[in-house]
């Protein structure tokens, strides 16, 4: 009973998250995205104290059910350990294998250190749920836009548009190659010995490890019903079942169910009874309580400081008009990155983005790519060589689970300036080609652009863009509809700081 009712609500929570990835017409974040608020780190970075309180809890009463119910990593590992499990030989592959106690707390002492240290990249690359976001997004998604458009070339076919086609490209070739080493390195894991990734190296399985030793229902041994047969062990993707001396190392266990669905003797329950103790057990709890203390302390040492510190991308051939070929714009070189609006200011986004890639994965526009900067390494950033940040959208703000991306009304966001824009006089199509353009002042959306004569003394001379930096929002309209190539005659410089008008 115990492993149906979890493999059905694992189940149905790993297809929504994934759903909410696949998505890019954010259709779906209207109902499910809570299920990214809900993932423990990006609660912690965006202070809701309601949800890790909540999180808290639960595994105090029932273990560690999130890393085996709501964690969409810990749910693919099961997945690909089912799968290789399905083999007739590899039915009872597993074995008791003693805590990697180093190992854990090493990898959460560097967690934490990075954290504090405003290490993004670091904390990213350890994260589980960004681990999963990165996948989906690079991986999973572009096979979901492939099929879309299959299904948009078929509905065009027959007069219907019930699907449009969407471009896919490659954001970020370094993002791509970590997802594709994530997948390739905890799949291999998992299909070997199932959950060694949660139990040796996840941060976020460490700190739930620490509390689920003193949950109140665990899996229990009745010492008077087992006969010693080692199914429950051999069945335990997590390694955490010692059956000879009847011992369940608690920290490691993520209540999935599969011991007591394969024990014949009805030996295993789950329950918040106290098990019959024997005067053996009794001196192995004695000899344990000291090491519980200690994990106890380090627990809320760690709590502590991470809780202090979260206070304080299928290229396509353009043609103009069928006649000619248009190169692709090159990204100009900014000096201050541009971090979306809403996200207040390059340390914030720093500080609490997780680098999952929803927001990436969310946006309409294609303006979001993830970073190539070591410090800030996936974590996301602005450019406009295909799309512009339009001013009536604000769906980044809307999905970001961790706080680096506040919640803007859409009426709201033409008065921040993410940056200004910078005119390049050699770049420009009047000075290079002595033609009349104008482009950028047309769709600037706040006004921010006049054209004026290259020489004030000719009212004859070429008309050139002049920018007022005090109202430009840095919204990147200039800078993408700019007809200059492979560089714009117009770019945004973003700001550390965002600036309100």
């Amino acid at each position: 009973m115990l492993r149906r009712l979890r493999v059905t609500l694992a189940a149905v929570f790993f297809t929504l998250i994934t759903l909410l990835f696949l998505d890019y017409t954010g259709t779906l974040h209207t109902w499910l995205g809570w299920l990214a608020k809900i993932q423990f780190l990006p609660a912690l970075l965006a202070l809701n104290v309601g949800v890790v309180v909540a999180l808290v809890l639960l595994t105090l009463v029932f273990g560690r059910i999130y890393c085996s119910v709501v964690c969409p990593l810990g749910v693919m590992q099961d997945v690909v350990s089912w799968i290789s499990g399905r083999r007739k030989k590899r039915k009872f592959r597993f074995s008791h294998s003693p805590e990697k106690r180093i190992l854990r707390y090493g990898v959460l002492a560097l967690f934490i250190v990075a954290f504090i240290a405003g290490i993004g990249s670091l904390v990213a690359l350890l994260a589980p749920y960004s681990s999963y976001g990165r996948i989906a997004q690079n991986i999973f998604q572009p096979v979901y836009i492939l099929g879309n458009n299959l299904m948009a070339w078929v509905a065009e076919r027959v007069d219907s548009y019930a699907f449009y086609s969407r471009e896919v490209w490659m954001r970020s070739l370094s993002t791509f190659i970590i997802a594709a080493i994530t997948l390739v390195g905890i799949g291999v894991l998992a299909w070997r010995n199932g959950r060694t990734y949660c139990n040796t190296i996840c941060p976020v399985g460490t700190i739930l490890s620490l509390m689920a030793r003193f949950s109140w229902f665990k899996v229990k041994v009745d010492e008077t019903k087992c006969n010693k047969c080692g199914l429950c062990s051999r069945s335990c993707k997590s390694a955490c079942i010692d059956f000879k001396n009847s011992k369940i190392d608690y920290s490691r266990c993520v209540v999935c169910g599969d011991c007591i669905d394969k024990c014949r003797k009805k030996a295993l329950s789950y329950t918040h009874s106290s098990p019959k103790k024997t005067e053996e057990t009794d001196k192995a709890n004695m000899i344990d309580q000291e090491v519980i203390n200690s994990a106890r302390r380090s627990f809320l040492l760690g709590a502590a400081i991470a809780t202090t510190s979260a206070v304080i991308a299928q290229e396509k051939k353009k043609v103009d008009g069928g006649l000619a070929e248009i190169e692709d714009k090159q990204a100009p070189k900014r000096n201050t990155p541009l971090t979306p609006p809403g996200s207040l200011s390059a340390q914030n986004m720093a500080r609490h983005c997780t680098a999952c890639q929803l927001c990436v994965a969310e946006c309409p526009n294609d303006v979001l790519r993830p970073s190539t900067d070591i410090m800030k390494l996936m974590q996301p950033t602005m450019s406009y060589e295909r799309g512009y940040c339009r001013p009536e959208c604000n769906r980044c703000s809307e999905v970001c689970p961790a706080g680096a991306i506040k919640p803007i009304k859409r009426e709201d966001k033409s008065s921040i300036q993410i940056g200004h824009a910078v005119w390049i006089k050699k770049n420009c199509v009047p000075i290079t080609d002595g033609k009349e353009c104008g482009n950028c002042a047309r769709h600037c959306s706040v006004g921010a652009i006049t054209m004026i004569n290259s020489n004030p003394k000719d009212d004859t001379s070429p008309k050139i863009p002049a920018v007022n930096t005090s109202r430009c929002i840095g919204c990147g309209a200039c800078e993408n509809l700019c007809p200059a190539r492979p560089f714009s005659a117009i770019y945004v410089e973003g700001h550390e700081v965002h600036r309100y008008i």
